[in-house]
């Protein structure tokens, strides 16, 4: 029987048809060979009833087809050449493609809705290609707005400023600081308030999408320091609190704080502290994170947010490396921030995009004396934004473990560090 595992289907942001042809001559192969997996998603994205052995590459190719998402094999190759097209910057090609299949101008550039990128005018936002927004402008494309929002966030401020002008320059919508809040763009945000974004509504109160920037999976301190300021100059009050102001980066303000309570150190946050309702944070799922934070000192969450700085004016202040966390009714806590090194949102994106992962708040917690044997129970699911390609669905339960443990059980892999578990182990 052949080899064949059923996945969930993603089309990346730029397919490969060359790929995808050789998914489809392999799943054709797994196909006749009878294996119940590719039997089984055949039957589901196929409309007719085809005996295994009578199957044509046309069908494989179909069936693969429908599983994206994508309605055919042919729309699926427009895509591709789409795509490359836009990518390439090849305005011709573009250009002979929409004019040549009217509904390739107004459709999502990948044929499915299981995407975010938008029509091919929006695509090219994505990618600052402005010669090719342009040309689409004039040919009839639609999704000005979307290519707005996607060109903000994005950071393709050019980009940005000629859609603006297409639109006929109006002021932002409600909402139009949180696709840069997401990526955690300083020049997006900067736009969109230079336009007229505001930040908090005529009563005073702050509609600025401080949740975003907190809960976002996007890990770059300073950016995030300097939304959150931005948003403060703008007129949004934070309140003086040790979490503020280490969402901040404002270390001068937890000087503050530490002089007034010098046991802040040691103190643990509940989620809600890390995470406040009245900024509409959300639950521990939605408030998208590796390690748990609840419960946690801000040692803890400096690991968590990539903020080295203020890690290292912690541990210089007396922050125990070997502080535990809360332990909740269910007996879950009890772990230390070195937990944090080898399950964690930064090494999320360092996996992500192929590097060979930071061991840096590893090596500051152990050569501060962090005990690599202290064990803790933890229980972790996954933001749903992360599915179809993690596990979303489930708890999953990891009792008296080391951080070592941890990160080796974890089932998510690609939010552990393995140079930081290597660390560990010459350590244990």
């Amino acid at each position: 029987m052949s080899i064949y595992s059923r996945q969930d289907r993603h089309i990346p942001v730029r397919p490969d048809l060359e790929q995808l042809r050789n998914q489809a001559k392999d799943f054709l192969r797994a196909i006749h060979a009878g294996n119940p997996d590719a039997i089984e998603e055949f039957t589901e994205n196929h409309p007719r009833s085809i005996n295994n052995e009578e199957a044509i590459l046309a069908d494989a190719q179909f069936a693969l087809a429908r599983a994206y998402g994508v309605r055919s094999w042919p729309r699926l190759v427009q895509a591709c050449e789409l795509i490359d097209a836009i990518w390439l910057g090849d305005i011709a090609a573009v250009r002979e493609l929409v004019t040549k299949h009217a509904y390739l101008l107004h459709e999502n550039a990948r044929g499915t809705e299981k995407c975010n990128w938008g029509p091919p005018m929006s695509y090219a936002a994505n990618l600052g290609r402005n010669e090719i927004i342009k040309m689409l402008a004039d040919l009839g494309a639609t999704d000005l707005e979307h290519a707005l929002d996607r060109a903000t966030l994005q950071s393709k401020i050019d980009t940005a400023e000629l859609l603006h002008t297409y639109l006929g320059s109006p002021p932002p919508p409600d909402g139009a600081l949180a696709g840069p809040a997401y990526t955690l763009s300083v020049s997006g945000t900067a736009f969109a308030l230079r336009v007229g974004a505001k930040v908090v509504d005529g009563s005073g109160k702050c509609i600025a999408p401080v949740d975003v920037v907190l809960e976002t999976d996007s890990r770059v301190p300073q950016a995030k320091h300097s939304i959150l300021e931005m948003y403060a100059a703008n007129g949004v009050v934070y309140p003086d609190t040790p979490i503020m102001a280490f969402h901040r980066g404002r270390i001068d303000l937890l000087e503050e704080l530490l002089l007034q309570d010098p046991g802040l150190l040691d103190r643990t946050f509940s989620h809600e502290e890390i995470f406040p309702p009245e900024y509409g944070c959300h639950d521990e799922v939605l408030a998208t994170q590796g390690t748990p934070l609840n419960g946690t000192t801000l040692l803890h969450m400096a690991v968590e947010y990539d903020e080295y700085e203020i890690a290292q004016w912690l541990i210089e202040r007396g922050a125990d490396v070997n502080a535990r966390s809360a332990v909740d009714r269910n007996g879950f806590g009890g772990y230390t921030p070195l937990f944090s090194t080898v399950v964690s949102q930064p090494n999320f994106w360092m996996n992500y995009s192929g590097g060979p992962g930071s061991t840096r708040f590893t090596d500051l917690l152990l050569k501060n004396g962090a005990d690599v044997a202290i064990r803790g129970s933890l229980r972790k699911k996954l933001h749903p934004g992360y599915a179809p390609r993690y596990d979303t669905e489930n708890w999953h339960e990891y009792r008296d473990v080391t951080a070592q443990e941890w990160g080796e059980r974890f089932h998510a892999r690609v939010f552990v560090s393995e140079p930081s578990l290597e660390l560990m182990r010459r350590a244990g």
